[in-house]
């Protein structure tokens, strides 16, 4: 094959997937920290509406942090963002991110009177560098699981959970996944270092003890090339979060069908164990519950059958 034939093909791939709504596959999943402005999110500008100018500090919840963060002011975060509606970059990556999460962060920000330093991370590097001390907190619709509580603190804030997706006209796999034993034989790709990816591992006896033949896993570190990778027949099947594929499936361009939920998870802001920061956050999230600020946040990204009624600290995963 020629340089000139190489350099039109590369040209070709880069222009597929520029066009291609991003994948979502974070909440457990992982964010798209790649350098490149997620396609999705250039198709997907943000809701206007601004439920949060009005929110004020909250005495009484800001004087359940530690005294040093009350005098710092500040709070550091590991932030890994990715699409719609969680956490995305509408207008690019030199400007600031949107989406749900943002929304939610921010707001608990302001019931505590501090200000966030958002970092961009990996999704798959925030949890480890808790535990360093790298970030007060990390955000990235990180799934509640037993696993993960053995290390990590978590303040819920939503319920989203695993679901599954195909591409739009798909034969193979027509009806809602209830038993992973529905995926053997086929091709399945997910992101790497999320609840998809340790479910799968997981479970992956299952097609022998039913006497077939097993499903393969394909792991990316980028969303774009999951959907490329989906559009381009290599997997046949991809299980990420509820709200994302659902979201994700409401865009034509993606041409993807949502094959429903599998299992829920509770999502929320994680901690190093034994953080002195959980309680203040799971008071700021139910004041902002409380006063209606939370719904309204909801109803902005259209995620509002995933509202909790109150924040929990390190609840046991959903079975």
């Amino acid at each position: 094959m020629s340089a000139r034939d190489i350099g039109t093909r590369l040209r070709i791939a880069a222009t597929t997937i520029a066009l291609l709504p991003v994948l979502a596959l974070t909440a457990c999943g992982s964010g798209d920290t790649s350098g490149t402005t997620p396609a999705g999110a250039q198709a997907s500008p943000a809701p206007t509406d601004d439920p949060i100018a009005a929110v004020s500090k909250v005495d009484s919840v800001a004087a359940l942090l530690p005294a040093d963060v009350r005098e710092a002011g500040t709070l550091r975060v590991g932030s890994s963002i990715g699409f719609p509606p969680g956490a995305y970059y509408p207008n690019g990556q030199d400007k600031p991110p949107a989406g749900q999460d943002i929304d939610i962060a921010d707001a608990v920000a302001k019931v505590l009177g501090v200000k966030l330093e958002r970092q961009d991370a990996s999704f798959e590097t925030i949890l480890p560098a808790l535990g360093s001390g790298k970030y007060d907190v990390g955000t990235g619709n990180f799934g509640v699981t037993a696993e993960r509580l053995k290390t990590v603190d978590f303040v819920t804030y939503i319920n989203d959970g695993q679901g599954f997706a195909v591409k739009k006209g798909n034969s193979t796999l027509t009806t809602k996944v209830t038993d992973l034993t529905q995926l053997c034989g086929l091709t399945i790709g997910t992101g790497a270092g999320t609840t998809f990816e340790a479910t799968l591992t997981a479970q992956k006896g299952v097609c022998a003890k039913a006497g077939k033949k097993p499903y393969d896993v394909k792991v990316y570190s980028e969303n774009g090339a999951t959907l490329t990778a989906l559009q381009q027949g290599r997997i046949d099947v991809v299980m990420s979060t509820i709200n994302g594929l659902r979201y994700q499936a409401a865009q034509p361009a993606a041409q993807t069908a949502f094959l429903g939920e599998y299992h829920r998870l509770d999502v929320g802001f994680a901690f190093k164990k034994g953080s002195p920061l959980t309680k203040a956050f799971q008071a700021a999230v139910n004041e902002l519950i409380e006063d209606g600020t939370y719904a309204r946040i909801l109803k902005k990204w259209g995620t509002s059958a995933s509202a909790i009624d109150s924040s929990r600290v390190n609840p046991p995963e959903h079975t």
